[in-house]
């Protein structure tokens, strides 16, 4: 596994690298990297010790509906409970930061060992949910090692992931992390038998419960 980490750590390096240089002309990198800056700052002055969080990340605006349903259901169910919403990408932070249903928004910093403690210090999640893909290697692993229960929800699989290729071994071994995976299909789960994982279910697709609960709430004007 060390070779596959080394060269995973050096890729977000430099990727971390190439958003800082298109960040000189392209404004969503420009939005990636200034609405990071100062992050540690307002994590410290916003997360006070104490309290049950619950952690939801979303890569962007379309996992975020899909985790949506699910927020608004533990938030009503557990209203002690603060949720910490984080976004990977500015088209999901920028429009949802102020979102009600959540205590906290957030920006993800970028996976490296040093910013995966550093977040879980200041988050201190009770409870994690990854929404359908993201599979930060630092972030999940730390997860672990802390013991916090980890869900992904609403996850498609498919065979020409880095998780079914020869070299994939490093990301397998966050598969075995979750303490549960909800599937979208029967498909999703077929691909991980494969990995003697028993903590699977096949739950269909959040967003369709999102669509269902907007036609519901709509007023006839």
């Amino acid at each position: 596994m060390q070779p596959a980490l080394f060269f995973y750590n050096l890729g977000i390096r430099l990727y971390g690298l190439a958003i800082g240089l298109a960040a000189l002309w392209d404004p969503k990198a420009r939005q990636w990297k200034e609405g990071r800056r100062g992050l540690w700052g307002e994590m410290a002055a916003k997360l006070k010790p104490g309290g049950q969080r619950i952690w939801i990340h979303c890569a962007s605006l379309g996992e975020f509906e899909q985790g949506r349903p699910l927020i608004e259901k533990l938030k009503t169910t557990y209203p002690d409970r603060k949720i910490v919403l984080t976004f990977f990408s500015p088209s999901g932070y920028e429009i949802r930061k102020d979102y009600p249903y959540a205590d906290h928004v957030f920006y993800l910093p970028l996976d490296t060992r040093s910013n995966a403690v550093k977040f879980l210090e200041h988050v201190q999640p009770a409870l994690a949910v990854f929404v359908k893909y993201e599979f930060w290697f630092h972030h999940l692993d730390e997860l672990k090692r802390r013991q916090v229960p980890t869900y992904l929800i609403s996850a498609i699989f498919r065979a020409d992931q880095v998780f079914f290729k020869w070299y994939g071994g490093l990301f397998r071994h966050l598969l075995h992390g979750f303490a549960h995976i909800f599937v979208q299909e029967r498909e999703s789960l077929l691909l991980l038998d494969r990995f003697k994982l028993q903590n699977i279910s096949v739950t269909g697709d959040t967003r369709i419960d999102r669509v269902l609960q907007v036609q519901q709430d709509a007023r006839q004007l």
